[in-house]
This record gives structure tokens, C-alpha cells and sequence, in this order.
């Protein structure tokens, strides 16, 4: 059976409001509901359409940022284009990830270096032995600083022997991350992103990265850094980063405290390992080559807490 590789982009807003620095990153289990059914299938975890059935990742997160597990089948409901299509299959992946850490090591994180760069600790607490990871750093230029290691130390390592300086060429990092995950071996793949700010000296453009962002099979997470902004690119700093975790089905976490950022980082960590996938056929006649916009809904009893749905919001059929 042929598969092929398919973009959805995302469906509601991803912007996760502040994170208190003692809030626990664990998922949180609702009551009266089973736990989905974990697929141990390495693949079902990408963003795959074979000749049959679409799979789509899912994030489900409570007002305080945790993932919700325990969520079911008939929580959901899937629209392709105007039209509802039946989930006919519906787990929780658990598959390995290949995360690539962008971090912003530009003159404006000076001051904020000491526990930014300490921080991304607690993201590699929560993967697993067969997950592995990169980092590139960013100033005036992006740099590949650690390749893919299952040795997280090694990355701590290479940030503690890193001094901020120069300009901000954020965008051409996440470009040569999404190009260098291309090269990993888990088929499921993440970008993180941490700045302060902007950018104000990459030679892509954030329309580039938005449209690259939205057909590469990857989420990209952001953690911004949001205290003060000092300049122009410092200000809009957020709205960037919001429009790459929009166009990838990603979240972007809003810290105003430099304290949370461990917070941050562990329920990242957690949201890699805690996303449902629904399984539908998409409609037969749907035109090769052409976006197909779809809608992931959360169906819930009234009463129940307000809950956040995150996914991508379409995705270019395949040729047939």
C-alpha cells in the first residue's frame, strides 16, 4: 500500500497564556473516561495519508497547559472541507521523536543566559532512549553546535560553553532545522524554538518560513520569551513565533518570567509523548495537488472544563 506525506496546519489559537513557575507539566487524566489505546506503530504517529486513510495528530490541553489524556473517540469529530468524516480508527501515540532545539544565543539574552540555557533539562527528562535530539544555535548566524545525539548532556554541555552575541538570525535557524530533521530516524519530528524576541538579520523571510513551516511534516513548539521588550523585533517577537507554531499544528508558550521556562520546557517534553490520532477516509474525489482545509472539533459534556484542541488545519493531496 503507498503512503504518502501530507500537511494539515492548524485549526484554533496557539498561544498558551503564562506558565506559573511550581505548575506540575504532567498530563492530567479526566475522570470517567478510558485511556485511548496506545499505537505502537512508529508511523501512525507521522502525518500520513495512504491510499485509504488520513492520520491526524491531535493536542488537547486544559487552560493551565496540561495534555489531557483520557479523552475518546467521541470526543472528536473531523470535517474535510464542509464535510464530517467518520474517525474510524483512534489511539494515543507514544512513538520515538527527533527534536531539534533552536536556541537564540543573540546579544538581547545576555542578561538571560544563565538559566535559559539550563532550562531544556527538564525537556529531556520527559523523552525517552529511543528519541534524539540537535541543537542549533542563533546570533548573527545560524550554527549546528550539537548533531543528532541520544546524549542529551552533550547538548547541556554545548549551551554552557556558549556566550550570547551579535544579531538575531532566528528564521535562518528554523530553516536549517526543518532542512536537518530531514536527516533523522524517527519519522515523528519537532522543532523548539526559544527567543526573546524577533528577528533582525536572517536572509528568509517569515512568509518563506510560514509556507515551509505548513507543508514540512514537522510541529514547531515556541517558547518566547516575552519580558520587556526592549526593540521593534523584541515587541513582535510573539506574533513571529505564533505564525510558525500556527502553520505547523504547534503551540506557543508565552513566558513573561525567565523562572518558568523549565516549566515550559517539561510540558513540551510531555505534549511530544501525550497526542491522540484520528484515523478517517478523506472524500474520494478530493483534486490532487490542491489545499484541502479540515476542522478537528471537541466534542465535551456542558459543565465540563475548558479545554484547547490543537491540530493542523489542512493539507495538499496527494497525487494519486
Amino acid at each position: 500500500m503507498r503512503t504518502r506525506l501530507v500537511s494539515f496546519c492548524f485549526v484554533l489559537m496557539n498561544v498558551i497564556p503564562g506558565i506559573a513557575a511550581d505548575d506540575e507539566a504532567g498530563p492530567r487524566l479526566l475522570e470517567k473516561t478510558r485511556r485511548p489505546t496506545q499505537i505502537a506503530n512508529a508511523a501512525a504517529a507521522s502525518i500520513r495519508v495512504d491510499v485509504n486513510m488520513a492520520l491526524v495528530p491531535v493536542m488537547v490541553l486544559d487552560t493551565m497547559g496540561h495534555n489531557v489524556v483520557g479523552l475518546d473517540r467521541q470526543n472528536f469529530r473531523v470535517i474535510d472541507g464542509s464535510e464530517p468524516r467518520p474517525i474510524v480508527s483512534f489511539g494515543q501515540s507514544d512513538a520515538p521523536v527527533s527534536v531539534g532545539l533552536i536556541f537564540d544565543c543573540s546579544r538581547s539574552m545576555r542578561e538571560k543566559f544563565k538559566i535559559a540555557r539550563a532550562a531544556p533539562a527538564e525537556l529531556y527528562k520527559q523523552l525517552n532512549p529511543d528519541d534524539e535530539s540537535f541543537l542549533i544555535t542563533v546570533a548573527e548566524s545560524a550554527f549546528i553546535k550539537q548533531d543528532f545525539t541520544t546524549d542529551f548532556g552533550a547538548i547541556q554541555n554545548a549551551l554552557l560553553f556558549t556566550n550570547p552575541t551579535g544579531t538575531t538570525s532566528l528564521l535562518d535557524g528554523v530553516y536549517m532545522g526543518l532542512q536537518h530533521l530531514k536527516k533523522s530516524k524517527n519519522p515523528r519530528r519537532a522543532l523548539i524554538v526559544v527567543s526573546d524576541g524577533g528577528d533582525n538579520n536572517s536572509r528568509y523571510t517569515i512568509q518563506e518560513l510560514a509556507k515551509l513551516a505548513q507543508e514540512a511534516d514537522t510541529q514547531i513548539f515556541a517558547i518566547c520569551l516575552y519580558e520587556k521588550p526592549q526593540t521593534a523585533e523584541e515587541a513582535d517577537g510573539p506574533a513571529l513565533l505564533s505564525r510558525l507554531t500556527m502553520a505547523s499544528g504547534g503551540i506557543n508558550y508565552m513566558i513573561q518570567n525567565l523562572n518558568d521556562m523549565r516549566s515550559a520546557f517539561g510540558k513540551v517534553g510531555v505534549t511530544l509523548h501525550n497526542q491522540y490520532v484520528l484515523g478517517y477516509y478523506p472524500p474520494e474525489n478530493a483534486p490532487a495537488g490542491k489545499f484541502r482545509k479540515i476542522t478537528v472539533q471537541l466534542l465535551m459534556p456542558s459543565g465540563m472544563p475548558k479545554l484547547h484542541v490543537y491540530s493542523r488545519n489542512g493539507y495538499f493531496v496527494p497525487d494519486k
